[in-house]
């Protein structure tokens, strides 16, 4: 363990003026699947695990493939094999090393020992699902589908512990890190903070009626497409079909600061591990936009050869993954340096 702990060791952020200059030189590493389909969009899904040694993707051939950050070889990777349908999100347990979720698009829900390539658990019949997240403490995991349910699922029950219909267009959900709210953007572009497990809304307004005194977060004109909260709990982002980027401060929940950098949707966000830097992909324009998170400044632009709608940061350093022309790239590959 002592390895793996010193990957978690504290790193030193690199000033904003530093970054701007050195991101956009670095050169990727690219991860080659031979056997997979080469369209650009065919990457739906990139996590990394909690230590930030594996890389995970789903992909739209039904692929589930688990890569070693060091090792960009296809080779050296764990092919995870079962799903009948496109793969739309995948997601390490928070606790555990190599514990993924996936979930494809035919609802089913298998949870897998990356290890062992055992299937530890497997929920069926959930309808057409996209979305998914973990709590905090690995003990469950929410999933949503395209009929707007939301469905409660354990590592070890072979059916959900609890269902939720939603009343309104659900795209993408997050857990607070207490584990305590759940964060759900919607089709009119809104945020919804409701509290778990209860999915009620955390927030009223005394002076309002019914669903009118749900207290939402309004940040977009259009369909609210994805939300990420801040490592230390300062700030959520939400993105649009609007092409914006909101950030929320976490106390008033007042919207700070609008990016609007974004050539187009924005269908995925990441903060870096230290939460100074934000990260937007959406599925047109050719780059990764990068912000300053404390001042919404555009920081640069990382080219890429496509549209690269999936992003992630990971967990403990400056390593950025992102899907480019059908295969999976990370710039500052490497665990063993900043």
């Amino acid at each position: 363990m002592s390895k793996a702990m010193a990957r978690l060791a504290p790193r030193t952020s690199v000033a904003p003026e530093r970054l701007k200059t050195l991101l956009p030189s670095l050169k990727p590493t690219i991860y080659h699947d031979p056997g997979a389909n080469k369209t650009p969009n065919n990457i739906r899904t990139i996590a990394w695990n909690p230590l930030g040694t594996y890389i995970a993707t789903g992909c739209l051939d039904k692929t589930l493939r688990v890569w070693n950050a060091d090792k960009p070889n296809v080779r050296q990777t764990t092919e995870l094999k079962g799903h009948a349908a496109s793969i739309e999100k995948v997601a390490f347990n928070p606790v555990k090393e190599l514990e993924l979720c996936s979930v494809s698009s035919d609802g089913v829900v298998r949870f897998w020992d990356v290890k062992t390539k055992q299937v530890l658990n497997e929920v069926k019949g959930l309808g057409d699902t996209f979305t998914l997240a973990w709590a905090p403490h690995g003990e469950c995991v929410v999933v949503g589908n395209k009929d707007d349910k939301l469905f409660v699922i354990s590592p070890s029950q072979s059916t959900p512990i609890a269902i939720h219909q939603q009343s309104m267009q659900t795209n993408d959900i997050t857990f607070c890190w207490s584990g305590q709210r759940i964060f759900t953007t919607t089709g009119d572009g809104k945020t919804r903070i409701l509290s778990f497990p209860d999915f009620e809304p955390a927030y009223k307004f005394d002076y309002k009626e019914g669903p009118d005194a749900e207290f939402k977060l309004t940040g977009h004109t259009s369909s609210c497409m994805a939300i990420e909260l801040h490592p230390f709990n300062r700030y959520l982002a939400t993105g649009g079909t609007d092409s914006l980027i909101s950030l929320w401060e976490t106390g008033e929940w007042n919207c700070v600061r609008t990016a609007t950098k974004m050539a187009g949707p924005v269908r995925s966000l990441s903060f870096s591990w230290d939460g100074l830097y934000l990260v937007g992909g959406s599925d047109e324009g050719s780059g990764l936009e990068i912000f300053n998170s404390e001042t919404g400044e555009h920081l640069c632009t990382y080219k890429t050869t496509t549209a690269s709608p999936i992003v992630a940061w990971a967990p403990n350093r400056y390593a950025l993954a992102y899907a480019d022309g059908g295969n999976l790239r990370v710039i500052g590959a490497s665990t063993g340096g900043k």
